[in-house]
């Protein structure tokens, strides 16, 4: 597993096109989120994790980077290996990329 902080995932997907996986609440999701991200919840995980390719690089994202480290260690359980895990989650996002994104 790698680490991005905000800064580092916005400089990153301009060169790169991994998979966005938010594993907030449909709610949350409906509040904010970055663009191309697809949801599927942390408690949904289990049972569509077959939707997820394990050799694609995936950034998964929640609201401060805790949710997405658990969903990191459950997949890893699984063989997948190009997980990198965004610090801060969105809410870091919004604050420090796209300031007009909503945050709560």
């Amino acid at each position: 597993m790698r680490r991005m902080n905000a800064p580092e995932l916005a400089q990153y997907l301009k060169t790169a096109q991994p998979t966005l996986l938010d594993v907030r609440e449909p709610w949350e999701f409906d509040i904010c989120q970055i663009e191309q991200s697809i949801n599927i919840p942390m408690s949904q995980i289990p049972q569509r994790q077959s939707e997820l390719d394990m050799d694609r690089e995936t950034v998964v994202i929640c609201h401060h980077g805790v949710r997405s480290l658990q969903v990191i260690q459950y997949l890893q359980q699984f063989d997948f290996t190009a997980l990198i895990n965004l610090d801060g989650g969105v809410d870091a996002w919004a604050r420090q990329i796209d300031r007009d994104m909503a945050v709560y």
